[in-house]
């Protein structure tokens, strides 16, 4: 019959699809690739499989599950089997270097960014900006971690001396333009099947961990108690729609992602500059409750029905 296989390292981002597979009496199975072997002579099992691996593993101490992650789909798609976030996506989520020069190659504009290994060379990167602000960024993060803004090569250069466990997993630094934004906010456009959902306005004035899953959400100042509620950090748009995201739709189907949440901002003479792709992404649950609008089900829904595809040509 065969299942649907979701393969990650995070069970706490994977229980709302596991709650929407139950709903909706789906099969399936769930592959946690911290550590594990693979036979290469061997037939994968039937059935679907869904890549959910994050660039942010390691802060878990999974250090090596996309690596593990990557043998895995490449085992199941030289064996022919359905992969929904191809290795081609997995390469993108771990690398933001490489997902600037795809996003470049669809005609979508990225922040200027150099990218650099080694203390001095990162300091020299950043004086080659000569703004009085700048980002600093891992190339592998996850969840906005590591997301620095300077204002001066002092602030950067003290902090190089002991970057801690904001340093890079690979020991690449991206030095950034700081994209000035219209407003305090980004937004981010969830695609399911390659297929626009929704966008999220997403409050970014408190810094620049992002992750809208309601599990990454945990200090005080995102669930208040007591007091009067904040206002809510992520907000669903209402009959959103812009000229990029036919371009987001493009880049999506030449790279082998059929699930994302690409981010981007809005400058103040209203450039849109995309600086994010998540194929990992996660939902809010507050702001689709209030919206009616449910990602994870719509991601089981399609799921299932490339599941009911594949059972059709076994039979």
């Amino acid at each position: 019959m065969g299942k649907i296989h979701v393969l990650h390292e995070n069970a706490e981002w994977v229980a709302p699809l596991e709650a929407a597979f139950r709903e909706q009496g789906l099969p399936y199975e769930i592959w946690f690739l911290d550590e594990g072997s693979v036979d290469l002579d061997a037939p994968p099992p039937e059935g679907v499989f869904y890549n959910r691996m994050s660039a942010s593993s390691h802060t878990r101490g999974h250090r090596f599950a996309p690596e593990l992650t990557h043998v895995v789909l490449n085992w199941l798609e030289r064996s022919g089997r359905r992969v929904v976030n191809t290795s081609r996506a997995l390469y993108l989520e771990i690398s933001k270097a490489a997902q600037y020069a795809a996003l470049e190659r669809a005609g979508i504009r990225v922040p200027r960014t150099i990218a650099a290994v080694g203390r001095d060379k990162v300091l020299d990167a950043a004086r080659r900006f000569g703004e009085d602000a700048f980002i600093l960024k891992p190339n592998r993060g996850g969840k906005g971690l590591g997301v620095q803004l300077f204002q001066s090569m002092e602030g950067l250069a003290a902090f190089l001396d002991a970057p801690g466990e904001a340093a890079p997993i690979d020991g690449v630094w991206l030095v950034q333009e700081y994209v000035r934004p219209e407003a305090p906010f980004i937004t981010r456009c969830e695609f399911i099947g390659g297929r626009f959902l929704y966008a999220v306005e997403v409050d970014a004035s408190q810094g620049f961990e992002l992750c809208p899953a309601d599990v990454c959400a945990v200090d005080d100042a995102f669930c208040p108690t007591g007091q009067a509620p904040a206002p809510a950090r992520f907000r669903i748009l209402d009959g959103f729609d812009h000229p990029i995201l036919e371009r987001y739709a493009s880049f999506l189907a030449k790279n082998g992602i059929e699930v994302a949440g690409i981010e981007f901002i809005r400058r103040g003479d209203g450039t849109i500059v995309t600086y994010d792709v998540n194929t990992n992404t996660n939902y809010n649950a507050d702001a689709e409750a209030a919206a009616g609008r449910y990602g994870m089900r719509e991601l089981a829904r399609l799921l299932g029905r490339e599941l009911a595809v594949e059972q059709q040509k076994v039979a």
